[in-house]
Parts: structure tokens; sequence; C-alpha cells
């Protein structure tokens, strides 16, 4: 199976290679259209902020390609942020996979959330072998809004979206590489689809 890596300048790209082949996958780390667009998966990572992570995207013309591919697409925490309409964060329109705002914890709790949370409300084969209330590992100031997308939420301040999906696009704010056998379990039903 082949699985490209989105490497656009911001993401853990590591802990995601790491993570694959702990599971017996390699993937390759790439920004080249054709490469891209001939695997079987894309995973499509982010750590940083929204609105220069764009820039590089555009950069690459990357926000063109990405909205076209065909075959599934995990987005990881800002990889799925940037896979929506619009973030606060830079006042940035995102690729619009996802119609969803980002918006920013409010000054009522501590930014950024960091650490472990659950997930519940599972709506999707995705999370095949995963109970409601699993804890994942979560780092993030910025939010998707619940939507008709939401296939898991998390309550941090209040309900949001903690994974989304429309067709073949998948988004997760928690980190599956950083979140044990759970989140390893994610990332396989995620490469078995």
């Amino acid at each position: 199976m082949k699985i490209a890596i989105i490497d656009y300048g911001a993401g853990n790209v590591q802990s995601v290679l790491f993570a694959l082949e702990r599971l017996g996958f390699e993937g390759i780390v790439t920004s080249d259209w054709n490469t891209i667009k001939s695997t079987d998966k894309v995973i499509f990572p982010g750590v940083g902020e929204a609105s220069s992570a764009m820039k590089m995207l555009v950069d690459n013309g990357l926000d063109v390609l990405i909205p076209t591919l065909k075959q599934p697409v995990l987005g990881i925490c800002l990889g799925m942020q940037l896979m929506c309409k619009h973030s606060e964060e830079g006042n940035t329109n995102g690729l619009g996979i996802f119609d969803v705002n980002v918006v920013k914890f409010s000054n009522e709790v501590k930014v950024p959330q960091m650490g472990w949370n659950t997930i519940y409300n599972l709506k999707s084969s995705l999370f095949t072998s995963i109970k409601e209330n699993e804890f994942m590992y979560l780092v993030h100031s910025f939010y998707a809004s619940l939507s008709e997308n939401t296939i898991a939420t998390t309550n941090y301040e209040q309900e949001y979206s903690t994974a989304l999906q429309r067709d073949n696009f998948y988004g997760v704010q928690f980190h599956p590489e950083k979140s044990g056998v759970f989140g390893e379990q994610i990332l396989k039903n995620f490469l078995n689809f």
C-alpha cells in the first residue's frame, strides 16, 4: 500500500511516520502532485498556525489538489482544521471540504487544551473497536464547531467536533500517532478503508 504524508512545512511528519512503521506500513513524505494522486491513502498532518500553514499549501498548489483527491484522506489536528471552511486563527480561509468554522476557545479555560480527553458520539467505521469515552491526546487552542460532518465529539468548555467526515475525507482533532493503542487502532482502521 502506498501512503502519502503531505509535506507542506507544517506538521508532525516524523511522529506519523513512526506510527505507520509500528503498524507495519511505510509512508512517503511528499508535496509532489503526481505522487500524492497515485497513492492509496493520504495523511494530511499539521502542527502550527493556520494562516502561515495555509500560505504554504497555496505556495505549493496543494490547496487546489487536496479537495480533488479521490482516495481516503485523513487530516490530523491543524490538517483537519485547514480542511474546514474558515479559521479564526489568522482569519484564514480553509479548503472548504467541511462546511465548518474553526473558532478559539474562550479565555475562561486554559488554552491550549493540552493532554488527554475523551471522545464520544462515535459515528464512523473510523472508530471500529474504539469504545465510547476512550481517551485521546489533544493539543489545540481552536476547535471545529459541531456540524452535520461531526463523527466524534469532545467537551472542553463546550462540545465540539473532535472528528469530521465527508465522503472520502476524514479529520481528527486529536493526535492518533500519540494516543497509544487506541490512536493506532484508528490509524489502522483508516488504512483499511
